[in-house]
């Protein structure tokens, strides 16, 4: 090979690095914020050309939202504020006499669900009729979508396709009349909407009924008795208490009773009323409330002289059964003369100056238990 051809292939090698395109890297590559906060992404360049262009784009060639901002030397680009909207990926694109080149960035942007119910309600059907509703959820990260009733705890079977959840009633009965809710949660938020159903039958007097009929409770308990009603036009519910007033921590919605801290005073029947035009309907439901013992002695200090009797009655107030326990204060064991009976009775037949002292009463039911004290004098001890 001659030196001509030579240098021509050497000037070659040079011209072509020499003309390469630009090298393109953005940092971050992926960025993950959450609605209303702000990223910048840096395009970086080398280029053994110059001068180099540099443009900016959204994915698929979009037009850059209205919060996008390029810097002055358009190597920055800032989103504020960011949207939903802005979602997706940025492509910086840089443009010499030497050829184009690229590198891609991605904006993740999470925003709590929002919640679409169609149709919105309220509804009312007739009995028998087909009734669907559909809630559409948005979100980022995908919302988790349940449906439930005003009320009850339960999930709700539903139908889900293409991110839409449906609640069906292929034959919708009055008891199903009620309010539905839609509630979706991801981990940046949650939200929810609800529809009320009224399912209307053919025009009859109410039907009542109570989820329980019997209760037992403990004192201080917070207690709740539902009531459902069937009947066209839908009854209205009302709670009252048999020849007395509702407790006055009480409240009723959706046909549920609640009593906060009940007592013994609260122990009683409770009715049900459900009306309409065509009549009305009750359903009772007896709750009794168990309370532990409060305990006194009478008397709760005697004075004796020696050969006297003792006799010392422990009452009780509380859920029976309640079991009586004496004991003497400081000593422990009873004088070996004294005699106890179920009912709480401490008996000595004949004191002695030896059975001076504070004896201690104990009543207990399987709430709990409570004490009381008498002291006992015999003459020719000074009482304190």
């Amino acid at each position: 090979m001659g030196s001509s051809a030579a240098a021509l292939i050497f000037c070659s090698l040079i011209w072509s690095v020499a003309t390469q395109a630009p090298v393109v890297t953005v940092e971050p590559r992926t960025a993950t914020i959450r609605q209303g906060e702000s990223v910048s992404y840096r395009c970086q360049v080398k280029s053994s050309v110059q001068p180099v262009r540099l443009e900016w784009r959204k994915g698929n060639n979009q037009a850059l939202e209205d919060n996008v901002k390029i810097g002055p030397d358009g190597s920055v680009l800032t989103v504020a504020n960011a949207r939903p909207g802005n979602h997706g990926q940025y492509r910086c694109v840089a443009i010499s006499t030497a050829g184009r080149s690229f590198g891609n960035a991605v904006l993740n942007v999470k925003y709590p669900p929002k919640v679409q119910l169609t149709p919105a309600g309220p509804l009312q059907v007739r009995t028998g009729d087909a009734v669907t509703v559909e809630c559409g959820a948005t979100g980022r990260p995908r919302p988790t979508v349940t449906w439930k009733r005003r009320g009850s705890t339960l999930h709700l079977v539903t139908q889900e396709i293409n991110d839409v959840h449906t609640i069906k009633w292929p034959s919708a009965r009055p008891e199903d009349s009620g309010v539905y809710v839609c509630q979706a949660d991801n981990n940046v938020g949650k939200s929810e909407a609800a529809v009320e159903l009224t399912v209307v039958g053919p025009p009859g007097a109410p039907v009542a009924s109570v989820n329980i009929e019997e209760m037992r409770v403990v004192e201080g308990q917070t207690v709740t008795m539902e009531c459902k009603a069937t009947g066209s036009p839908p009854p209205v519910i009302t709670w009252s208490k048999l020849r007395a007033p509702l407790p006055w921590k009480h409240t009723v919605a959706d046909g549920v009773l609640t009593l906060t801290g009940v007592g013994r005073q609260d122990s009683g029947q409770y009715i049900c009323n459900a009306t309409n035009t065509l009549g009305y309907s009750e359903a009772y439901t007896e709750m009794e409330v168990d309370s532990p013992p409060y305990a006194t002695c009478l008397p709760d200090q005697v004075r004796l002289q020696p050969g006297n009797p003792l006799l010392i009655q422990c009452l009780a107030h509380g859920t029976h059964p309640i079991q009586f326990t004496w004991s003497r204060v400081g000593r422990g064991n009873l004088p070996a003369q004294a005699e106890t009976t179920r009912d709480g009775k401490l008996m000595i037949a004949s004191v002695k100056q030896a059975d001076s002292g504070t004896y201690k009463c104990v009543a207990t039911n399987y709430i709990g238990s409570s004490e009381a004290t008498a002291k006992v004098i015999i003459k020719g001890e000074l009482a304190f």
